[in-house]
């Protein structure tokens, strides 16, 4: 007899072990379609194209062995562009059918409409149900997962590894000495394909050269390969535990910031602290309360209730998943694992549209969540953006800031004309003022304001410690923005001047000599425009594409005066 075995079945694995207990006797029939196939899976680092190459190799050692009734031959020819271009619409496996077809060979599939559609051209074909694999019965799964186990770390030729206790206290542990195989990780990486492919709560979600990603059920699997990496590696994740909002401890009046109205807030903190636990806690607890809650994921390994629908990026990108989310009208949009810029800036459109965010980020301190959107989203719009931020460590809530905006003189400073937008960064449950972010020059300051130093109480030994305080502050900033001079002491009597702008092709030149090294405040017909500082060689470098750019272009434009004071 013969037989033509199309991809499916090399990838399964299975006509080996057939051939070996004498299920198939004669000859096997490898379509050139099917390995061409396979060597494009294995040169994009799939494991898939590794398993089915593996199975070719096995079929031509027990031919050449002699000891089993089978002879081994390529047939057919190699797909073309036009072949591989209608993959998906079935072109690659036409090919095959016609090898099976001119051969007058029966066609062994595992592929449910690639033996449909043979039977129904008149072709014998042989179906093999792909063997059901439950996501508990896999290796993975069922031996390397204990009770108190929150990871799983597989590496080619390195003992396998663990990490077991609770967040904030986990330990790295060594399952046994024995090194684990290559081939030993290909068939648990092939039992994790196969149970996300057959169970309907779990899903392949990243599928790259020599990157897989997979969530079967609670665990998040990375599966990674060369030559993406240099050897072979699994790892899994999964909580460690279920967690209610009641058992953080929150605040009364935090819960009702939460509820009261669709905010901004961001979750934050390092990795492992427990953020997207938080994050599925705070979903559940707005479904009880009667909001609609979608999440936006990649890969979706938030542990959230039923109700709650998990999208990933539609064709790849999270913007076209916004766009579907915008008609859905959600109450709140939970977007796990904000990292690149366009991330933001999907978060900051979808807040400005009216919809609750929240948003899971790294970051080490709370603060540094609030400066990761600075420069991804327009300084004036982050508290709209984002009212409260709710940091993470160690599984608990340690810090709770709410943002601000208001127009006032920065902390430090003290004239009434360097008065400007400022964001106040405040500690939600005491109301102190922590953080001032504002600009300044053309740099963004984030300026750590101390317990008490908005004070206003007028004493002496207050004012000398305030100016000098003021000097250190304001020259940390001129460092901050690569100032090359110092602040000039005490300078008598201010003076004022009429000065030359001019216009370079990126940036206005001020032409301010006799005020070098000096602080100055820049009037249009005697109408405040922005503080600035005077290098030694007596200019003003004003970038057109910043806000004070473009306030000195359009007072050139109406045809005023400028002018400096210092």
């Amino acid at each position: 007899m013969k037989f033509v075995l199309d991809t499916s079945v090399l990838v399964d694995g299975r006509i080996s072990k057939m051939v070996q207990q004498g299920e198939i006797e004669g000859e096997i029939i490898v379509p050139e379609a099917a390995l061409s196939e396979l060597e494009a899976q294995a040169n994009f680092g799939r494991i898939s194209g590794f398993k089915g190459l593996e199975e070719v190799q096995r079929l031509l050692s027990l031919a050449s062995s002699g000891e089993n009734k089978i002879t081994v031959r390529f047939a057919g020819e190699r797909p073309k562009i036009e072949h591989i271009r209608l993959a998906r619409g079935g072109e690659i496996d036409n090919l095959i059918r016609k090898i099976a077809a001119e051969e007058g060979a029966t066609l062994i599939t595992s592929d449910k409409v690639q033996h449909e559609v043979a039977v129904a051209k008149g072709i014998p074909s042989k179906y093999l149900e792909k063997e059901r694999i439950s996501p508990e019965s896999t290796r993975i799964m069922s031996f390397f997962f204990a009770d108190d186990v929150s990871s799983v770390h597989l590496r080619e030729g390195v003992p396998p590894l663990v990490k077991r206790g609770r967040i904030g206290a986990l330990r790295l542990e060594k399952l046994s000495d024995e090194p684990i195989s290559a081939e030993e990780l290909r068939e648990i990486a092939r039992e994790i394909l196969e149970a996300a492919r057959q169970d309907e709560k779990s899903s392949i979600e990243i599928e790259r050269s020599g990157a897989t990603v997979v969530q079967m059920r609670d665990l998040r699997i990375a599966i990674a390969d060369r030559p993406f990496a240099d050897r072979l590696e699994i790892t899994a994740v999964r909580p460690v535990a279920k967690v209610t909002i009641d058992e953080y401890g929150l605040s009364a009046s935090l819960k009702r910031r939460i509820t009261e109205k669709q905010r901004g807030i961001l979750i934050a903190g390092p990795p492992g602290a427990g953020k997207s636990t938080f994050a599925a806690s705070v979903a559940d607890y707005l479904i009880e309360r009667g909001f609609l809650v979608k999440t936006m994921e990649s890969p979706r390994d938030l542990s959230v209730r039923e109700e709650v629908t998990q999208y990933a990026p539609l064709e790849g990108n999270m913007a076209l998943t916004a766009d579907i989310l915008l008609l859905v009208r959600p109450d709140y949009t939970i977007y796990d694992e904000m990292r690149k810029t366009a991330d933001f800036q999907v978060f900051a459109d979808m807040r400005l549209a009216g919809v609750g965010m929240i948003g899971v980020v790294h970051a080490t301190r709370p603060i540094d969540a609030i400066q990761r959107m600075i420069g991804r989203v327009e300084l004036g719009i982050i508290p709209q953006v984002v009212d409260t931020v709710i940091f993470i460590e160690a599984g608990a809530v340690v810090k709770v800031y709410e943002l601000n905006f208001t127009v006032k003189v920065p902390y430090g400073m003290f004239e009434a004309d360097l008065a400007r937008p400022v964001i106040e960064v405040r500690d939600f449950e005491t109301k102190t003022l922590e953080y001032e972010i504002y600009t300044y020059g053309e740099q963004v300051v984030v300026m750590p304001v101390g317990a008490g130093a908005a004070s206003s109480e007028a004493t002496t030994a207050k004012r000398l410690r305030r100016k000098k305080a003021k000097r250190r502050r304001i020259k940390s900033v001129e460092e901050a923005i690569s100032v090359e001079n110092e602040i000039a002491e005490e300078r008598g009597e201010e003076r004022e001047a009429e000065v030359e702008v001019e216009e370079a092709r990126n940036f206005f030149i001020l032409h301010a000599e006799g005020f070098e090294g000096r602080n100055v405040r820049v009037f249009a017909d005697g109408e405040f425009l922005f503080a600035a500082f005077v290098s030694r060689k007596g200019i003003i470098r004003v970038r057109k594409d910043k806000e004070f750019g473009k306030l000195l272009k359009n007072a050139l434009k109406a045809g005023k005066r400028i002018s400096v004071r210092g």
